[in-house]
């Protein structure tokens, strides 16, 4: 398990794919684009394509592999958000490092560079270069992940938030209007920490903090609280919205990427002369 920071300041564990796991979904996406590429090659070869010219064929080769090779998986990958064949088997699945799914740009980014650099040309297509990257990223990451952003982690698994804090239901109505753009990250995961820590905490010691953190928070947000509330109970609504507007984000963009199915057909119009049964 990793920990990380979405937009909202909300931490995540995403439980990370084993090198095994990843090994194995790769090995099954290689077979698979191979196989393609060999058979889309000797389709030229059995229409003639090569026959004209050896530089021409030779070009046709090059073009339609690399084709094959990058277009292929950064489509499926762009398109699934994430999940190829191999990884859908395995049970893995690449997201961004703020844990949404990943687009067009992060798979193009993890395509270019898994040909160039991680299994490819750098490496001497044996993979060596993406090896020896997962093996010293703490979170196992091959050059295209830590050029695109992304991360790959076990999609069977199902993601949990760590410490969450509960809205305070008194200011659960003004947490619903509060504009919390402007309070940074950092300021949001430190208050997140001291709500955290506060009930082990000296008493003289949390109530300083507390306010100092409510002022600090106060001055970012947008309807200020309501007169009289209680800077621990303003700081936890505060992160408590801030959760579950990122939760919502989440979902929207999950339900986004899933495959839209159409609704069934009607029935068909009775025959002439005869009513269905009711």
């Amino acid at each position: 398990m990793r920990d990380v920071i979405t937009g909202e300041a909300v931490v995540v564990e995403l439980p990370l794919a084993q090198l095994a796991s990843r090994s194995l979904a790769f090995g099954i996406d290689a077979a698979l684009v191979l196989i393609l590429d060999v058979l889309i090659l000797l389709g030229y070869a059995f229409a003639g394509t090569f026959d004209a010219d050896p530089a021409f064929a030779a070009a046709m080769v090059i073009g339609t592999s690399v084709l094959v090779l990058v277009g292929v998986p950064v489509t499926v990958e762009t398109l699934s958000r994430g999940r190829s064949l191999g990884k859908l088997i395995v049970g893995l699945r690449v997201v961004r490092d703020d844990g949404g799914p990943i687009r067009f740009r992060h798979a193009l980014a993890r395509g270019l560079a898994g040909l160039i650099v991680d299994f490819g040309v750098v490496s001497g297509f044996t993979g060596a270069v993406a090896l020896f990257s997962s093996l010293i990223s703490p979170r196992g990451k091959r050059i295209g992940d830590l050029l695109a952003g992304t991360v790959v982690v076990r999609d069977r698994v199902r993601t949990t938030t760590r410490g969450g804090i509960v809205m305070p239901p008194p200011l659960a109505g003004w947490a619903n209007t509060v504009t919390l753009s402007q309070v940074p990250d950092a300021l949001a995961l430190s208050i997140r920490q001291f709500l955290l820590r506060a009930p082990d905490m000296d008493a003289q010691a949390r109530a300083s903090m507390a306010t100092s953190f409510a002022a600090e928070a106060t001055a970012l947000v947008s309807p200020a609280p309501p007169p009289g509330t209680p800077p621990e109970a303003f700081l936890a609504a505060v992160l408590a919205e801030r959760s579950r507007r990122e939760t919502a984000r989440l979902n929207v963009e999950q339900a986004a990427a899933a495959p839209v199915r159409p609704p069934p057909a009607p029935p068909p119009p009775p025959a002439d002369g005869f009513t269905l049964p009711r």
